[in-house]
């Protein structure tokens, strides 16, 4: 009887990655409106990826959205260099879920190693500084809170609203922070693309314009979304299973 009990929780874990990796499949297939045309998403990938990597914790999320991007990226077919730049989903997604389950730290260094590479790279102060401000509002909002963890004033687990937005907010930006380190450090921009700088400094300021609104539709999203999702997929008992170092206090 117990075997049974876990090999159906098996099959219910299975099946739920498979439906986060379908609906990455089906959000990455369909192109983004015209106006989206110069933000770092193409598609509109970026309204489930903070979810999937909160739901599923930082490895399965990662999986999934990887799964979805792939096969998206064959149905919607964007050039072959954007499978390079696809990864920056599934990392976003990472992302959200380290954060979710309040390892902030891991969080911490990886924003910080991206910066640190960035503006060490001599074409990065030819761009707009302001350019990638939103960037920058994550890192110091995962400061803030890093500062008020280790004051115990804060339990990412344990606040719903405050928790979903932040690890949504976070992990879209560490996408973006991910294809920034492509184009610029590993010098994509001139590699792949053949880019001279004025043509990267107008993607960036079309950036700057363009992206912020994406993520902060799939922060809304995930917000009003999130915490009715979390609390149907603790109630089939897998979230233990998913983010076991959260489930103890969240809610």
């Amino acid at each position: 009887m117990r075997y049974e009990g876990r090999k159906m929780k098996k099959s219910q874990f299975v099946s739920l990655v498979a439906i986060f990796a379908a609906l990455n499949v089906v959000c990455d297939s369909i192109a983004g409106i015209s106006v989206f045309e110069y933000g770092v998403w193409w598609s509109w990938i970026f309204l489930i990826v903070p979810l999937t990597g909160i739901v599923l914790g930082p490895y399965m999320g990662f999986l999934s959205t990887f799964i979805g991007v792939m096969i998206g990226h064959f149905i919607y077919f964007r050039g072959t260099p954007e499978f390079l730049f696809a990864v920056g989903a599934p990392v976003g997604a990472m992302v959200s879920g380290f954060l979710f389950e309040g390892k902030w730290k891991t969080v911490f260094v990886y924003y910080t190693v991206l910066f640190v590479a960035y503006f060490t790279t001599p074409i990065a102060w030819q761009l707009p500084v302001w350019g990638m401000w939103d960037t920058y509002l994550a890192y110091v909002c995962l400061l803030v809170i890093s500062m008020l963890v280790m004051r115990s004033q804060w339990k990412l687990e344990s606040r719903r609203f405050p928790c979903v937005v932040m690890c949504a907010f976070i992990g879209l930006e560490a996408d973006i922070l991910f294809r920034i380190f492509l184009l610029v450090p590993c010098r994509t921009y001139w590699l792949i693309y053949g880019w001279p700088v004025e043509a990267l400094q107008l993607a960036w300021a079309l950036g700057a314009a363009v992206t912020p609104v994406q993520v902060a539709i799939s922060t809304l999203v995930t917000a009003v979304v999130g915490s009715p999702l979390i609390k149907v997929v603790r109630e089939t008992g897998l979230f233990r299973k998913l983010t076991p170092k959260s489930v103890e206090t969240y809610g």
